[in-house]
């Protein structure tokens, strides 16, 4: 084996003159071989991988490597509304209340407050009301929210003052460092304490024209006043300097009471507005960070809040280079919240509780390395080099087999490394809508229930996530996916139409009974009793992608089960939503994506008032039923409890029966991670959980070794090659000195 100075040595100890003619190629040959060979020991003593694209000193930190694929395009958290960008914002900024990160159904506890916010209603002459009063006397809803004392800002720039206590960075007399192009390029940095008033001025920014809040306008709905502000603002900020400080205005629905206390006033009951409150949208804004993003020429070198966050939360953004990498370093202002004590009965098995009462974050950096493609990020992830990953599509048959059940497992090539898999349905639903405007697939009378109940039957959800899928999902019951209140699982929670409950699961009404209904229905084997003509149906969609024929085609075998002949008119996406928005697709695909954890969000698709073609809602399947919109009404003013799952259960009785959607699936999220990632449980709601994961670097350093060893064997042999080549080189040209000259 060999040291770097024997190397060194070896390497240079030929004369220092130049040689000549053949000694000169003899003389390269020899340090070639005896370079390659030096190399060859280097590497061998060292032990560390030849492939770590890491530096030694980050070999057993508390670092988690993973990827993202685009720049997040905003991290102001007034307008950042996109996965990419959530990632970032909600390990940096705190809005007021989070997403337990073990319970489910998905819950919301304290963050920053004190106690998850509750209402208190008002009258017009504002006299108090009782919880269960009638929308129509309710006036006001004002949540008073108290929070924590003791929470500090990060360290930044926009809170270092000077000695008189001027701020340094920003203001009359400021301090400017024109070629600083990071907040870490500022010698002085400081913090304070967060106060009631950063978030209402938050609130405030929504209404700001010069941020484009997407929630502004749906905000405006319901905070007093929000409305009046953005108004206001349109017209003061023409004119106004590139700072523009919100605290000199006024906004009726938000108000502070003092430094820990302040109150949001709506103008109606929402129930479901405090799960926006869990959103970055309502995290707070210091306003000296504004003020200090403002000065000239910051925006030029990027140091703006849309790239420099400034929050409370366990991380900061340490660096920001979306081109090669970003880098959230642990707050080292940050409070130590705990790790949950409690969550679902499995957690401690699996656990998951080890942790409980432990001070967060756990990980003291998180490096997100840019991978546009998913070989590489796949490759990366089976050597080590990745902590986590999604599933590669062209990796899913190497990594996933289904067990005789149906049920997602390891394949033995993952199990051999240890490798865990993580699964989690999405609080989603992709489902497939009868226009309930149109003259056949439509209506409430009992043939038209029928005949949408017997394809429902016919069209197998189960075959269909396993053909186009890889078996990611599980089939929908109606409309709520499963971790949302209301969702009941096993034979409580089956749909009676569609299915029944054997061998303790739900298994698929027999065909016969689907063409027994479309018998009843005026179609019997699928054709016009009067003209013997097959049923034609129309089911319009958008081509998306190469798979979208083979997707078609067995869309029409489904039908066809039944006699139907299925016409499928495909356009481009613009087209066929113009198409859904007329009440011109009699048959189409749609899906929702929950905003928030509450069934209200899932039912409020199919409430009356939201119908698309009459109301330019979000019910594109344009379903009206009194009794439904009755009990929705009722519903979503309930608090999650045994009062307001009975209602939920008339409501999933009444829509089951009517079937205006074939209820799909609910698609589900596979993820793998690797043994020395703990704390790996999936939570489809909350963004903020990488400061409950931990790693084991040690464990992982050791892995990486075992993984990448070099093979040697095919250096040896070309070691032993070019050694060959280097003796045959010396004995022509030994021969060549020993013939005669010319």
């Amino acid at each position: 084996m060999y040291s770097v100075d024997t190397v060194f040595i070896t390497l240079t100890s030929e004369p220092m003159h130049r040689p000549t003619g053949h000694r000169s190629m003899l003389a390269r040959a020899r340090r070639a071989a005896l370079l390659f060979v030096a190399c060859a020991g280097i590497a061998a003593c060292d032990g560390e991988p030849w492939n770590n694209p890491y530096p030694p000193t980050e070999r057993e930190a508390a670092i988690l490597y993973t990827t993202f694929q685009e720049r997040p395009k905003h991290l102001d958290p007034v307008s950042s509304y996109s996965e990419n960008e959530a990632l970032f914002t909600s390990q940096i900024y705190e809005p007021l209340v989070q997403y337990h990160f073990l319970q489910r159904p998905y819950a919301l506890v304290p963050l920053t407050a004190t106690a998850v916010p509750v209402a208190r209603y008002f009258d017009a002459a504002g006299r108090p009301l009782a919880d269960d009063a009638a929308d129509s006397d309710i006036a006001r809803a004002v949540y008073r929210i108290s929070i924590a004392p003791g929470i500090r800002f990060q360290p930044h720039p926009a809170f270092a003052r000077l000695p008189d206590g001027r701020y340094r960075y920003h203001g009359p007399g400021a301090v400017h460092l024109e070629d600083a192009r990071a907040p870490a390029d500022y010698p002085h940095v400081d913090t304070r304490e967060l106060r009631a008033a950063d978030y209402v001025y938050q609130i405030k920014r929504l209404a700001h024209p010069r941020l484009h809040s997407p929630i502004a306008s749906l905000m405006a709905k319901y905070i007093a006043g929000l409305d009046d502000l953005a108004a206001a603002l349109r017209e003061q900020v023409q004119t106004a300097p590139p700072f523009f400080d919100l605290r000199e205005v006024e906004l009726a629905g938000a108000r502070v009471i003092d430094d820990y206390t302040f109150e949001i006033t709506l103008t109606e009951r929402y129930p479901q507005f405090v799960y926006w409150l869990a959103m970055p949208f309502f995290a707070p804004i210091p306003w000296e960070a504004e003020r200090f993003y403002s000065e000239p020429g910051m925006a030029e070198r990027n140091l703006t809040l849309d790239w420099y966050p400034v929050g409370t939360g366990p991380y900061l953004l340490r660096e920001n280079n979306p081109n090669r990498r970003m880098v959230l370093a642990r707050n080292p202002n940050f409070r130590g919240e705990r790790y949950p004590a409690e969550g679902e009965p499995a957690d401690f098995a699996a656990g998951l509780l080890a942790d409980a009462g432990q001070p967060l974050p756990f990980i003291d950096e998180i490096h997100f390395m840019l991978e546009k493609e998913d070989i590489p990020e796949w490759g990366k992830f089976l050597q080590g080099y990745y902590d986590i990953s999604p599933i590669a599509p062209d990796g899913f048959d190497q990594a996933i087999r289904f067990t005789p059940d149906g049920l997602p497992e390891l394949t033995p090539e993952m199990q051999a490394r240890d490798i865990r898999l993580a699964v989690a349905t999405q609080p989603t639903i992709v489902y497939i809508g009868f226009n309930m405007l149109d003259p056949v697939v439509g209506g409430y009378d009992t043939r038209q229930r029928e005949l949408r109940q017997a394809i429902s039957i016919a069209f197998d959800s189960e075959e269909m996530i396993s053909i186009f899928t890889n078996g990611r999902g599980v089939p929908a019951q109606g409309p709520l996916p499963p971790g949302i209140f209301g969702h009941k699982p096993g034979e409580p929670g089956i749909n009676p139409v569609v299915y029944d409950w054997q061998h303790d699961r739900a298994v698929r009404k027999p065909l016969a009974h689907a063409r027994e209904l479309m018998k009843a229905a005026g179609y019997p084997d699928g054709r016009h009793p009067a003209t013997g003509k097959p049923l034609t149906l129309y089911f319009d969609a958008y081509a998306s992608g190469p798979d979208v024929k083979a997707q078609f085609n067995w869309y029409r075998k489904q039908f066809a089960k039944l006699g139907i002949q299925l016409v499928v008119r495909t356009t481009d996406y613009n087209r066929f939503q113009d198409k859904v928005r007329k009440g011109d697709a009699q048959i189409f695909g749609w899906g929702w994506n929950a905003d928030y954890p509450d069934p209200e969000n899932f039912f409020f698709l199919l409430y009356g008032p939201h119908g698309k073609v009459l109301h330019q809602g979000e019910n594109a399947s344009n379903y009206a039923n009194e009794a439904f919109d009755r009990e929705y009404l009722r519903m979503r003013s309930l608090p999650n409890g045994p009062e307001r799952q009975a209602v939920i259960d008339r409501m999933l009785k009444i829509v089951r029966e009517d079937a205006p959607w074939m209820w799909g699936i609910h698609p589900q999220g596979y993820s793998l991670h690797h043994q020395w990632y703990r704390n790996g449980k999936a939570n489809m709601m909350a963004r903020n959980t990488l400061k409950y994961r931990r790693l084991d670097p040690q464990q992982r350093a050791a892995r990486r070794r075992e993984w990448n060893r070099p093979a040697l064997a095919p250096l040896a042999t070309a070691a032993a090659l070019l050694g060959s080549v280097v003796v045959g080189v010396w004995l022509v040209l030994r021969q060549r000195r020993r013939l005669p000259a010319a």
